[in-house]
C-alpha cells in the first residue's frame, strides 16, 4: 500500500438514541449535544481535519434531520450576512468555512452499527482504506500515526485500544472506618477497550451480512479477530466518551477551562 492509498474519508456513526443522556437527547441526536458552542460531532471532525482528513460520511438515524439542518445552515450560522430580497441573493461576511466535504447518509432509525456502516459502501472508495469512529467520543489520538500503523501491518482493520476512564469517586477509609478522603476512581484496571478511531480496508464489507444485521463489535469485529485480521493501536493518552450527563459536564468543563486535550487543532 503506497502513500497514494492513505485514507481520505472518515465515517462517523451518528445514528444512536443516546438513551443514557436523555436530558439532552430528547430534542436532538447525541452527536449534536454541545461542548462549548459546538456539537461533539464538530469536535470529532476537527480532530480528523487536523490530520488532513476532510471528507466525511456521517451515518444518520435518530433525529437525523437535525444534523442535516446543522450542515445545510452551517455557513450562514458562522457568518454575518446581507440578504437582497429582490435579487434573492445572500452575501456572506467574515465567513469561516471549514475545508470539509460532508455526505449525510440516512442509514435507518433503529439499525445496528454494522449495518449502518454497510449502508455507506457507495460513499467510500473501493480501493482505499477509510477511518471510522463513533459520534460521541473525543481523544488526543494521533490519527496519522494510527494510519501509519494500519498501513504497515496489512490486516483488514485497526481499532484504537484505550483505557476507560474511572466512573465513580472512590472512598479512602482510615482507621476505625473513618472516611479520610474522596479520590477519583483509578482509570480502569489495566484492561483496554475499543475507543473507536478505527482504520479499515474496504474488504471489511465482506464481514457485513445484510441478511443478519449486527452491532459492529458483536459480530463483524469478532469474526475479524478470529481470522487474525484485527489489530489494536494502543492509545495511552486522553480518551473520553460522552455517555452520561456526568461525562458531558466533564467535557464541558475541560473546554471552558481551556484544558481540552482533544483540541489538537490550532
Amino acid at each position: 500500500m503506497t502513500d497514494a492509498l492513505r485514507p481520505r474519508k472518515a465515517v462517523i456513526l451518528a445514528g444512536g438514541f443516546g438513551t443514557r443522556l436523555t436530558e439532552e437527547t430528547v430534542l436532538k441526536p447525541k452527536p449534536m449535544v454541545e461542548i462549548g458552542e459546538h456539537p461533539i460531532l464538530w469536535h470529532i471532525m476537527k480532530i480528523y481535519s487536523h490530520y488532513g482528513i476532510n471528507d466525511f460520511v456521517i451515518c444518520l438515524g435518530y433525529k437525523g434531520g437535525y444534523i442535516k439542518d446543522y450542515f445545510v445552515s452551517y455557513l450562514w450560522q458562522q457568518s454575518s450576512i446581507t440578504i437582497d430580497l429582490q435579487k434573492a441573493d445572500i452575501v456572506y461576511h467574515n465567513a469561516r468555512p471549514e475545508n470539509w466535504r460532508v455526505s449525510l447518509v440516512d442509514t435507518g432509525a433503529d439499525v445496528p452499527t454494522g449495518e449502518r456502516l454497510r449502508r455507506t459502501a457507495n460513499f467510500l472508495e473501493p480501493d482505499r482504506p477509510f477511518c471510522l469512529t463513533y459520534g460521541d467520543g473525543v481523544a488526543d489520538i494521533d490519527i496519522g500515526a494510527s494510519i501509519d500503523f494500519h498501513m504497515k501491518h496489512g490486516k483488514l482493520a485497526t481499532i484504537a485500544a484505550v483505557t476507560p476512564p474511572g466512573r465513580f469517586g472512590a472512598l479512602r477509609i482510615g482507621a476505625g472506618d473513618i472516611v479520610a478522603d474522596f479520590e477519583e476512581k483509578p482509570v480502569g484496571d489495566g484492561g483496554m477497550i475499543n475507543g473507536g478511531f478505527m482504520v479499515m480496508s474496504p474488504k471489511v464489507f465482506n464481514y457485513l451480512d445484510p441478511a443478519a444485521p449486527a452491532m459492529l463489535e458483536q459480530g463483524p469485529l469478532e469474526r475479524m479477530a478470529r481470522d487474525n485480521q484485527l489489530m489494536a493501536y494502543r492509545h495511552k493518552g486522553f480518551w473520553q466518551p460522552m455517555d452520561t450527563l456526568r461525562d458531558l459536564q466533564k467535557l464541558q468543563k475541560l473546554w471552558t477551562d481551556g484544558e481540552a486535550p482533544w483540541k489538537v487543532w490550532g
